[in-house]
């Protein structure tokens, strides 16, 4: 996979994914933006702030996903530092993006740490826009 010329910004578009989520909130934490779960819970956040050329962001993933993902696409998922150990995916946003996948990623991301009051409010309501 061929890294991409970043000719927009790809924070808007995940910001716009995250925030779509129920009770979701965003402010910076080591000065990145990140966003949580009734402001408590961090389930993903943008990862630029080690400036090593390579833009992306970390989040909470199911057990073994991070192993699996990383293995298969390497050049798209990644295990990130601080909280790789604990299962969290990182992804890659200078590569060519399926805003549809990305959507996915975030979602379930999100339903790793929300409460189940906020799952089944996520189940009934209208599926988030995937662009």
């Amino acid at each position: 996979m061929q890294y991409r010329v970043m000719t927009a910004d790809p924070l808007p578009q995940l910001r716009k994914l995250c925030l779509a989520l129920p009770e979701t909130t965003e402010r910076l934490s080591h000065g990145e933006p990140t966003w949580f779960v009734r402001d408590r819970k961090t389930f993903v956040t943008y990862a630029h702030h080690h400036h090593d050329d390579r833009l992306g962001f970390w989040c909470a993933a199911p057990p073994g996903v991070q192993e699996e993902l990383a293995a298969e696409e390497p050049a798209r998922f990644f295990r990130p530092p601080y909280v790789g150990h604990r299962g969290w995916l990182g992804v890659y946003l200078d590569v060519e993006l399926e805003w549809a996948e990305i959507g996915e990623i975030v979602e379930e991301a999100y339903r790793m740490v929300a409460p189940k009051t906020l799952l089944a409010q996520l189940d009934t309501a209208p599926a988030p826009p995937h662009e």
